[in-house]
């Protein structure tokens, strides 16, 4: 049967646009053991669901030769499909097409999909893989990425963002990636930073490799600028279709709710145990959260970086869920500088996309030191104090042990609109410590005493037994209830149900000014 010349054409051309810069570069990226752009998005996206657009455009750009050299579909591939069943709008930057560098139209098609994703309330995917901006179009290609800057700010809050890096960010390139909700980097391909090593030596002298300068552990765990890291480009998509099964598609709608065979009512009498008798000894909190969300299967954001707070999803009751928690196992649970920057950027976008919000509490206060009050610990602190405070998602929180100071307020307390509180038998809540309490009201009397030593430790056992103790807070109604840890897990879907229907609003106002 013949083939119509015009379809014969059509053919050729899409066969020609799939192959992007060639068969050699193809073959140049397989070896780095990377896929290629469209490779990457058909192994994201359910099969079949994926539907290009924009697969013959070609660049307009004239001078150095530039001219002579033009691909259909320029350096990214764009579209949208599907992931577990659900629309998701996706741009994947192709290396093998002038390294992946961004100009005038692979913005143009990287703002039409971004345009399409706001309009019609779904995820937007960017997978990135690009030398940066396309010299040759000179100052054209920084017009380029502001456009597509502003479009991550328009969206912020309004639909998830997600991005992957997956071989090259450099430049102003990073700052797209960085206003986005969420960063997965590939482990050993991907990195991340402003200047590269040959600009850093020549103007400080350091000499630093691209991977040690900004490959995926260093964002994951020194500068807290990626969420996740994933050993390769597999683990990467794995990653983000898991992310995505918490997440509403925008933020008008609820997130999914997905019926889990595990028992609401379920207890575990462990919990019972969990708690040490002795305030100073550490303990694992991701062992509670285990024990009490859906399944166990709690999965967790930039697990890497300030390690002594704890965020991540889960299910409890089938509901998606934030969950914020302090790691008594890591500087006591102590909120610092870091800490609270990652927290308060976590509840900020639970509250985006109407994720309910739980607290595990054992907090013994801010760190002290000079490197942190030089290193505004005042203000990092107060933006989680802020971001709790702003949101109106429904919050709960169970106080495992310590809550005192300052960060007993922070940690969504009663005061600053926490919804229901609950503490376990073992939670001391006070101004402070009781040893340290004692060293300040008493001072003079321990002074004076003639077994100082004696005094002071009888003091500390009577404060501990009038105030470490959730009885004070619970009788003038600051903790809802005192529950028996094992109980935790039904009391929080009860709760969560409960709070379904909650309305909660902000005074009207273009936006607060959080202590950024």
């Amino acid at each position: 049967m013949t083939v119509d010349p015009k379809i014969q054409k059509l053919r050729e051309m899409r066969a020609q646009a799939r192959l992007g810069g060639g068969q050699a570069r193809i073959d140049r990226q397989h070896a780095q053991g990377k896929l290629t752009a469209r490779e990457r998005i058909e192994r994201l996206l359910d099969p079949g669901t994926f539907r290009e657009l924009d697969m013959f455009v070609v660049h307009r750009t004239v001078g150095f030769g530039i001219e002579e050299q033009k691909y259909l579909g320029d350096s990214v591939v764009t579209g949208w499909g599907q992931i577990d069943g659900r629309l998701v709008y996706i741009f994947s930057q192709d290396f093998t097409v002038f390294g992946g560098s961004l100009g005038e139209v692979h913005a143009e098609k990287v703002c039409k999909i971004m345009d399409l994703a706001m309009k019609n309330g779904a995820p937007i995917i960017g997978l990135n893989d690009s030398g940066g901006a396309r010299i040759q179009e000179g100052v054209v290609s920084l017009a380029a990425y502001a456009y597509v800057f502003l479009r991550n700010v328009l969206a912020s809050g309004v639909i998830p963002q997600i991005s992957a890096i997956m071989g090259p960010c450099a430049g102003g390139a990073v700052y797209s990636p960085a206003m986005t909700d969420f960063i997965v980097m590939v482990k050993n391909t991907s990195f991340m930073h402003i200047t590269g090593p040959d600009v850093i030596k020549a103007v400080t002298r350091e000499e630093v490799t691209s991977e040690e300068l900004g490959g995926a552990m260093v964002h994951n765990a020194r500068s807290g600028v990626a969420h996740f890291a994933a050993e390769d480009e597999e683990d990467c998509f794995y990653q983000i279709r898991k992310l995505l099964s918490y997440l509403p598609q925008n933020n008008m709608e609820d997130p999914p709710f997905v019926p889990s065979d595990d028992p609401p009512d379920r207890m575990d009498e462990e919990l019972d145990r969990i708690v040490p008798d002795s305030p100073m000894k550490p303990y694992d909190m991701k062992d509670i959260i285990r024990r009490v969300v859906d399944n166990g299967d709690f999965f967790e954001v930039q697990e890497h970086w300030a390690q002594n707070i704890i965020i991540g999803f889960a299910r409890l009751g089938g509901f998606s869920v934030g969950i914020v928690a302090q790691q008594p196992m890591v500087l006591a649970g102590v909120l610092d500088i870091d800490s609270s920057i990652k927290a308060a950027r976590f509840v900020r976008f639970c509250d985006c996309f109407n994720i309910p919000i739980i607290t595990f509490e054992d907090v013994p206060g801010f760190l002290p030191g000079v490197a942190q009050e030089h290193g505004g610990i005042i203000r990092n602190g107060a933006k989680l104090l802020y971001a709790y405070c702003e949101a109106t998602v429904p919050k709960i929180t169970i106080i495992t042990r310590k809550a005192y100071g300052g960060a007993y307020d922070v940690m969504s307390s009663k005061h600053i609109r926490g919804d229901i509180s609950y503490a376990w038998p073992s939670a001391e809540i006070a101004v402070m410590g009781p040893d340290g309490a004692v060293n300040i009201i008493f001072r003079k009397q321990i002074a004076e005493a003639a077994d100082p030593e004696a005094e002071r430790a009888r003091l500390v056992q009577e404060y501990r037994e009038a105030f470490a103790n959730p009885y004070v807070a619970a009788a003038r109604g600051y903790i809802d209830d005192v529950i028996e840890p094992h109980e935790t897990r039904p009391r929080l879907i009860e709760a969560l149900q409960m709070l379904q229907n909650k309305r909660d609003a902000n005074p009207p106002k273009k936006h607060g000014n959080i202590p950024l």
